[in-house]
Parts: C-alpha cells; structure tokens; sequence
C-alpha cells in the first residue's frame, strides 16, 4: 500500500477545481480575487491528518478550514491498517496529530496500539452521541453508515425476511453473496450479533449465513451489488454507501445496476440497523493538540457535517444534520443504538467465530 507525502493543503488541488467551476459560470474574477485573498492569509499553525479517507470533498474542507482559522492542513492517505502502523513505527517522533479511519473496528485496532490520547472537550461531547464516541474521550464519530441487505428487484425480497438473523434460515439456501470474513465490515458486523446476542447465538448465525452463500465470497461490497443486479444472487450484504454510488450516478451503465436493486434495512421492529461509523482521535505524540482539537470540531460543526457525510454518501452523525444527496432518499429508517466500541472488543471474538464456520 502506498504511503503519500504529507501535503500542503492551502492550495490544493481541490480548490483550483473549484476556480476552474466558477469561471466555467462567468465568476473568474469573482474566484481570482478570493485565491488571491486566501494567499495572502496569514498562516498561524499547521495541523497533520493521517486519514483512510479518500475524498477531494475533505480536501475542500480542510481548504475552507484552513481559509477561516489560518492554521495549515497537511495529510497524507493510505489504509486504516497502514497508517496505523505507520504512526506506530514512528512513534514518539511522528508528526500526526489526527487519525481519521473507516470503521469502529479499525478505530479500536488503533486504539489497541496506542495510537490515541483521551481529551476531554465539552463541544465534541455534546456533539456526538455517547454511542458513537469513545467512553474516554479517544476518539469521535465524525460520520456514520448501515450495513444493509440488498435484494434482486426482479426477483423481489423473499417472503419472511425482516432481520439479520432471517439471514440465517435455511429457506434462503443459496441466495446471499458477501464479502470475505477478513473484511472489518463484515467483522463488525458479527461483533454487533455477538453484543446482542452472546458468542454461541453469533457463531450459529454465522454458520446458517455461510449455508446460505450463492457463491464463495469475493470481491468488495462493489461486486455484491454487481452480483445481485446481475441474478447471481438475489441478496446482499453491504454497506448503504456503496448504493449510492449506483442509485445517484450519472453514469448509464452504473444507474442502469441502480434500477436493478433496492435496499432493505433489518430489524426495524427490533435492535434496529447495524450502524458503524467514521472516526476521527487525536493522537498520542501529537504536535498540535489543540490545532488537531479545532478541526475535528469543523468537521462535526451542524454547517460542515452534511458535506462530510456526503463525500462518501454516509449519514451525519450529529443529530438533527439531513442527510445529502442519494442516500437522503434512504435516511428514513430505525438505527441500532449499541455502542459501537462493542464492535472492536468482539472483534477478535468474531474472527474466531469466522474462522470455525468456515466463512472464507
């Protein structure tokens, strides 16, 4: 996995893209005379993001940041399981301040190495729900997702499905594709049935879902949706983003397998939807505590959080912030409220689960 140079964000690329679009409307001078302005705003500190995330919309955030407090943003991208390894090798000596990643379990794998400090800051707290952040302060939810069912429009949902644990039911013999067990959202996932219900109900699950597999599992949550569209299976496990990549496309062929799903969200009379999220900590040798402090406090700010969210089609998680674009469509519907630090401390429970029923 590649592993990029820190880079500096005051003039990124994302905001010559964003010159270029107002001169395309006739507003060239207009954006000529704001670039010129934001170069010759004073630089009053910097702040290092080490981030798993991989959108130009968080590039035009952390421009707009930079524009309304003057402090730098320098980052880098790779994988969550890199760059914590990254931070770790270089330890007391590492420049990141904040660690941004995909997953509570990836969060918790962080945690695990020591990658976070605890901070107490009264604004993040009243803006993430207790569920959704660490009980200690090591980390906030800064956007949140579903993992979901998606089922074959053709061949409609099977009569009888309502919950994950329907998964399981011998009636859908060969009709689910997912992704491997080595993936954290599917670990995640089995974490959260393991919360619920105890390690034996979990593991039994897990073994009617194998049971029940159209084909060996393979490829991202990309190729299920393909798949389901396609008939190769009539269900699928994934997360609600990746719908909204097809659902909200511009591209024909992409929209063309957006007509051939739809979404169905389980347990909605019972625990709710499993919900994971994106989180952000600040890190232990951090540099700029309190410049890190500051923008994870941007990006959960009610006027930011819904283009955050957007930029990978996941929900805000601060509440009372609408969902945007495609996913909004399906932002109706009822949210297990487990904690999601359960999902990293079963984690390792549900490897183990994995690894005995033979989920690849």
């Amino acid at each position: 996995m590649a592993i990029y140079p820190l880079k500096n964000l005051v003039k990124s690329g994302a905001t010559a893209l964003a010159v270029m679009v107002l001169a395309a409307c006739g507003g060239q001078e207009t954006a000529s005379t704001e670039e010129a302005s934001n170069a010759d705003r004073p630089i009053t500190g910097e702040v290092n993001v080490y981030s798993g995330r991989h959108y130009d919309s968080d590039i035009v955030l952390f421009d707009q940041f930079t524009e309304e407090t003057g402090i730098k943003v320098n980052y880098i991208e790779a994988s969550g399981n890199a760059l914590i390894e990254r931070i770790s090798q270089e330890a007391e000596a590492s420049p990141a301040d904040i660690f941004i990643t995909a997953d509570a379990g990836m969060l918790w794998r962080a945690d695990q190495r020591g990658v976070f400090r605890a901070i107490e800051n009264d604004t993040l707290e009243s803006q993430v729900p207790p569920q959704f952040r660490h009980p200690d302060g090591k980390w906030f939810g800064v956007s949140k997702r579903a993992r979901i069912v998606i089922f074959n429009k053709e061949m409609g949902l099977p009569e009888g499905l309502e919950t994950y644990e329907d998964l399981a039911d011998p009636a859908y013999r060969g009709m689910i594709c997912v992704r491997s067990s080595s993936n954290i959202y599917n670990q995640s996932l089995l974490a959260s049935r393991i919360a619920h219900w105890g390690d034996e109900r979990a593991e039994a699950w897990a073994a009617g879902v194998v049971a029940n597999f159209a084909r060996r599992p393979q490829g991202n949550d990309t190729s299920q949706i393909e798949a389901v569209a396609a008939g190769i299976c009539r269900l699928g496990i994934v997360n609600s983003y990746y719908t909204a990549r097809f659902k909200g496309s511009d591209n024909p062929e992409a929209a063309a397998i957006g007509e051939k799903f739809e979404l169905f969200f389980p347990d909605q009379e019972g625990d709710g939807a499993h919900v994971n999220i994106s989180g952000a900590g600040v890190t232990t040798h951090a540099p700029n505590p309190e410049n890190a402090e500051k923008l994870i406090e941007f990006l959960l700010r009610e006027e930011t959080q819904g283009a955050f969210a957007s930029g990978n089609n996941e929900y805000p998680i601060v509440e009372g912030v609408e969902a945007q674009g495609p996913i909004a469509a399906y932002s109706d519907f009822r949210a297990d409220d487990l904690s999601v630090s359960a999902l990293g401390e079963n984690q390792p429970a549900a490897v183990m689960i994995f690894d005995r029923v033979g989920w690849p």
